[in-house]
């Protein structure tokens, strides 16, 4: 999540009661994800969620990902990619740049997305971006066996990477990747864990790449 962006939202809505929260899934917890959230100095909750507790519990498989939930904690609109497209795809891995038609579609996603998100906040269920919860039903997964498995795979190769048995955790994690393919924080965490540069390396854009024409962030149905 892009915090200075989200805090400039904050900032212009927290009157009208939104308060977003901001959840880094890092598995190597806050000597990882702390020094960032630190430099962003948000003034919103931050949390660091080292055992992937909420992607699990909201089906959140990639990042940035949201889920609005309204003053009577129903979700209103369940995971979905918050603000972003596969432009970066485009991007030269060298400097990190990219092409002005690529970052103008990133900029104009983003934009349509916190617009839709105000829309929400001032008008509350009239909005035409709050779903219905039939739709919220229709949009939501309910895990399988696979979805649980991949899961107790990651936590167990977590749990022997924290006792220095990295090299035995290395089966489980590539079992939770292949139990679950579609869980780019699966792939991201399991690299970071075996080498912090690897996890936006060439082993990230060779799996990126290797999606062909299909989509790194699902587009949304309605934004």
């Amino acid at each position: 999540m892009d915090l200075p962006v989200w805090q400039a939202l904050y900032q212009e809505m927290k009157d009208r009661g939104f308060v977003p929260i901001a959840v880094a899934f890092d598995s190597a917890g806050a000597s990882a994800a702390k020094p960032w959230i630190e430099a962003a100095n948000p003034t919103y909750p931050c949390l660091i969620d080292q055992r992937h507790f909420v992607a699990e519990l909201y089906d959140m498989v990639n990042v940035p990902t949201a889920v609005w939930i309204d003053e009577q904690e129903r979700i209103v609109r369940p995971s979905e990619p918050a603000g972003v497209t596969d432009a970066f795809r485009t991007m030269d891995r060298t400097n990190f740049s990219m092409p002005p038609d690529a970052l103008k579609e990133l900029t104009a996603k983003r934009q349509s997305y916190h617009d839709a998100l105000r829309d929400w906040i001032v008008n509350g269920a009239r909005s035409k971006f709050a779903l219905p919860p039939a739709e919220v039903m229709r949009r939501m997964h309910t895990p399988s066996d696979d979805h649980v498995r991949a899961a107790a795979n990651f936590r167990l190769g977590e749990y022997l990477t924290e006792r220095g048995e990295a090299k035995a955790a290395q089966k489980y994690f590539e079992e939770a990747k292949r139990l679950r393919p579609e869980s780019w924080n699966y792939k991201r965490q399991a690299w970071a864990l075996e080498d912090p540069l690897k996890a936006g390396g060439p082993e990230f854009w060779a799996s990126v790449d290797g999606l062909g024409a299909r989509k790194y962030y699902p587009p949304i149905e309605d934004l």
